[in-house]
C-alpha cells in the first residue's frame, strides 16, 4: 500500500513538473510573440534615440547660422547640414534598432513573464480591450525606460564616433560659410593706422 502511494505521488509530481515546464515554455513563446508584435514600437523608440542628439545639434546650428552665416549663404548651408544630419540618423538608427531588438527579450521579456499570467499574455497577443492591456500599458514606461538606458549604453561606443563626425562636418560647413570665423581663420584683421605725427 505504501509503495503504491509513493509511486502515485511520484507520477503526480512528474506530471506536474511536465505541465509546469510546458506552461513555462508556452509563456516564453507568448512573450516572444508580444515582443515581435511590438517591434514597430521598438523601431520608433530607436529612431527617436538616434534623432535626439541630431535635433539638439540642429538647434545649436540655427543659432550659429543666424549670428555668423551671411544671409545669402544660409539656405545652401542649411541644405548641406541637413544632408549631414540625415546621413548620421540613417547610419545611427539601425545600430539603435539592432541594440533594442537584442536587449528587449532580456529586459522587457522577463518583466512580462513575471508580471503577467499565461492567460493575460494570450489577451495581449490578441490585442483585445482588457484589464491585461491596461496593466501592460502601465508597465511599459518602466520597461521602456530600462531598455532605453541599456540601448544607449550598448550602442553609444558605435554611435559616438558617428556623432563626432557629424559635428565635425557641420562645423566645417559652418566655418566655410562664415569665412573661417568659427575656427579663428578667415580674413586677417585690418591693420591699425599709425597715429598721426604732431
Amino acid at each position: 500500500m505504501k509503495l503504491t502511494k509513493t509511486v502515485w505521488a511520484t507520477a503526480v509530481a512528474a506530471a506536474l513538473a511536465v505541465t509546469s515546464l510546458s506552461a513555462h515554455a508556452d509563456k516564453k513563446d507568448l512573450v516572444q510573440k508580444i515582443l515581435s508584435l511590438q517591434q514597430g514600437g521598438l523601431d520608433e523608440l530607436s529612431r527617436n534615440v538616434a534623432e535626439q542628439p541630431a535635433r539638439q545639434l540642429a538647434g545649436s546650428v540655427r543659432q550659429i547660422m543666424a549670428q555668423a552665416v551671411p544671409e545669402d549663404k544660409r539656405e545652401a548651408t542649411a541644405k548641406q547640414i541637413d544632408v549631414e544630419i540625415k546621413k548620421y540618423v540613417e547610419s545611427a538608427t539601425p545600430l539603435f534598432k539592432a541594440s533594442a531588438t537584442k536587449l528587449a527579450p532580456t529586459t522587457v521579456g522577463p518583466m512580462l513573464e513575471e508580471k503577467f499570467s499565461e492567460d493575460e499574455l494570450k489577451q495581449l497577443v490578441s490585442i483585445l480591450e482588457s484589464p491585461a492591456l491596461k496593466k501592460y500599458q502601465t508597465l511599459m514606461p518602466e520597461a521602456t525606460q530600462g531598455l532605453l538606458e541599456k540601448v544607449v549604453a550598448d550602442a553609444k561606443p558605435q554611435v559616438t564616433p558617428k556623432l563626432q563626425s557629424l559635428e565635425a562636418s557641420v562645423r566645417k560647413i559652418l566655418d566655410n560659410a562664415t569665412g573661417g570665423k568659427l575656427s579663428g581663420g578667415g580674413a586677417p584683421a585690418p591693420a591699425t593706422k599709425p597715429a598721426a605725427k604732431k
